[in-house]
């Protein structure tokens, strides 16, 4: 890839030598955030040294909260944006449209919009859900340019960017739901993951409709998240407070396709590879962060202990396969340089 601009050359380079740093001492960079007890964090979709870090004080159960946006290919902890807001930060997403604009979830139950580039208060703040706000997610497909949030409230709205209030509200949860996230196949297709123990299929086109599938994931617990393979638009990877991370196929999903079991405490978060079709990463309450492969009679390739809390955010890097981001209680985030992961014979 060549650059024009050269900043961006020399901080590509930066970049660069920081991965061949990390493969050179330990595969890891731990990121401090002082003060930020961190909730997810997320790789921008257009530089391949940057990520921003969703963050609340005191555990997220009091104080404010903190967008920070972190530039790997500088030293120390990178920090170049930090956007505060008065409640705790639970969930962003990066703007597919925009490489500078963010947005994120709060617990007050509102969505800020923000642009990282001055990042004195956000560009615009949604307001409509009625408790916290746990997930938001940009719209994957090119037909669309809208985002989607998830709340303790049961609802999940659609909204578009350039307008204050939603365009639709998906009802029919009847508890917490902890995560909405768009196909990146399907237009208008969205997948939730709920604290009643199920997942569901919905098409915002058609709102009135309810849910077109109703998945019971977790019998005996919450579905903390799901995730859409990016090789096959019928398999959907979920985790929950059932320690498992389970595979559903939406053409027979009476029973998972595969279930990869080994935390110990919830698994918090899922991420399938935009790289290899049957791996995926999970980070949990037992404070590890693991990468699989499903198709593997010994699944897991590779368990990481740098945390010393919940380990609550996970990222997989869209430019980089060797890279995955976590973030955890301990007010620190991991990025690791995974190299090329095979199975054990």
């Amino acid at each position: 890839m060549k650059f024009s601009d050269p900043l961006l050359c020399f901080k590509s380079r930066l970049f660069i030598k920081a991965v061949k740093m990390m493969s050179a001492t330990g595969n890891i960079r731990l990121l401090r955030t002082p003060g930020h007890h961190g909730y997810s964090v997320k790789f921008s979709p257009f530089s391949p040294s940057l990520i921003a870090v969703a963050t609340g004080q005191n555990f997220g159960l009091s104080g404010g909260g903190s967008l920070l946006v972190m530039d790997l290919g500088l030293p120390g902890n990178g920090q170049v944006c930090c956007c505060q807001w008065q409640d705790g930060l639970f969930d962003l997403t990066w703007s597919e449209q925009n490489p500078k604009c963010v947005v994120s979830a709060a617990g007050d139950g509102s969505l800020q919009m923000w642009n990282t580039s001055q990042p004195q208060v956000p560009l615009r703040v949604y307001k409509e859900h009625t408790r916290e706000a746990a997930s938001v997610h940009w719209s994957q497909t090119r037909d669309e340019h809208l985002f989607v949030s998830a709340s303790w409230d049961s609802t999940i709205r659609l909204w578009d960017p350039n307008h204050q209030s939603s365009l639709v509200t998906l009802a029919g949860h009847e508890g917490l739901v902890y995560q909405a996230a768009w196909s990146p196949h399907l237009p208008g297709c969205v997948a939730s993951a709920s604290g009643h123990g199920t997942l569901r299929i919905w098409n915002v086109r058609r709102p009135q409709a309810g849910p077109s599938m109703v998945v019971q994931a977790c019998t005996a617990g919450e579905v903390l998240s799901c995730d859409w393979s990016k090789y096959n638009q019928n398999l959907i990877v979920t985790s929950g407070t059932n320690c498992n991370i389970c595979g559903w196929d939406l053409r027979q999903p009476a029973l998972p396709v595969f279930v990869l079991q080994g935390h110990q405490y919830p698994a918090r978060q899922v991420k399938c590879s935009p790289f290899q079709e049957t791996q995926l990463a999970s980070v949990s309450y037992d404070f590890t962060t693991r990468f699989w492969d499903h198709s593997q009679p010994s699944p897991c390739l590779l368990m990481m202990e740098k945390h010393t809390e919940f380990v609550y955010g996970l990222d997989l890097s869209n430019h980089n396969e060797n890279m995955l981001a976590d973030c955890a209680w301990d007010q620190s985030v991991g990025v690791y340089n995974l190299g090329k992961l095979t199975p054990s014979p």
